[in-house]
């Protein structure tokens, strides 16, 4: 049996070690951008959201929907949060943009959601400051 000799330089590390350092060196810096990007994107999902809502109960009849809203908001912030309801068929019955100006930082309000058929549910469907 004779003994197999591999290429020199086909397989295994490289003898250019100065290729193999210049390849880490761009890998860090693209790992640590990618990772400012995430953290930048993070911080403005979570730090730039200045109003949310959430529904405490709502009351439902054949023409409307009394929503009772509790909404978070920076003193200064000003903005509306969108309702919707649908039909039992999933249909959507109504739809309605709700403003807070107010200057409290906590709101608790009942507001009333007219509809064009009995609806089922109420649905906040997000807040969004001006």
């Amino acid at each position: 049996m004779s003994t197999v000799q591999l290429p020199e330089g086909r397989y295994g590390r490289s003898t250019d070690g100065r290729a193999d350092r210049r390849l880490r060196i761009i890998g860090a810096v693209l790992g640590a951008g990618l990772l400012a990007l995430v953290g930048y994107f993070a911080y403005y999902y979570v730090g730039g959201n200045k109003i949310s809502a959430e529904i405490i109960t709502y009351d439902l009849s054949d023409t409307s929907v009394k929503v009772h809203l509790e909404v978070r908001k920076d003193a200064d912030a000003s903005g509306y949060c969108t309702i919707r309801s649908q039909a039992e068929s999933g249909a959507e019955v109504g739809r309605a943009d709700f403003r807070f100006d107010q200057d409290s930082t906590r709101i608790d309000k009942v507001v009333t959601l007219r509809t064009t058929a009995p609806g089922t549910t109420a649905e906040l469907l997000g807040c969004h400051a001006d």
